[in-house]
């Protein structure tokens, strides 16, 4: 009942805020100061909304599992309406296009996953700790069953 109830909640934030993704966790510090590793964002994916210089986006590159947080920095708009973008994380020195697959040189619309639309300052800590310390979150596991075991005896 639980698990149908997050489901079901989770596939309407996706059809509400229009991205696959509609909340991330930061997991580097490449976007400090805006955000720090362990904040979790929420995102929302509008396709008829444009993309600007300045917005925070969350991508995917082919290659790629984990998606990106990083800020657009130069956009390129062609008379027939394609949109060509430029990321950079605000900690970093240089421009994202060493982490694009070969051969790209510019985002597209495609590849974004959402725009950061607000965020929760280091709630997503837990997911980092969980996916660092592998036995963290087998204990964690274990002691949520044993509380649901328990609980039902009562």
């Amino acid at each position: 009942m639980i698990v149908s109830s997050a489901l079901m909640i989770w596939k309407g934030l996706i059809v509400l805020t229009g991205s696959e993704s509609p909340i991330v966790v930061v997991l580097s510090g490449s976007m400090e100061p805006a955000f720090h590793r362990g904040d979790l964002l929420f995102l929302t994916n509008f396709r008829e909304d444009p993309i600007r210089a300045g917005e925070i986006v969350v991508f995917k590159v082919e290659g790629r599992d984990i998606p990106i947080v990083h800020r657009v920095i130069k956009v390129h708009e062609k008379d027939n309406g394609d949109i060509k973008f430029l990321t950079k994380g605000d900690n970093n020195e240089v421009d994202d296009r060493g982490l694009y697959k070969e051969g790209q040189n510019w985002l597209e619309k495609k590849d974004v996953v959402g725009r950061a639309r607000g965020f929760l300052p280091y709630v997503g800590m837990v997911t980092i700790i969980m996916n660092d310390y592998p036995k963290f979150k087998y204990a964690l596991l274990a002691v949520m069953g044993a509380y649901v075991l328990l609980k039902r005896e009562s």
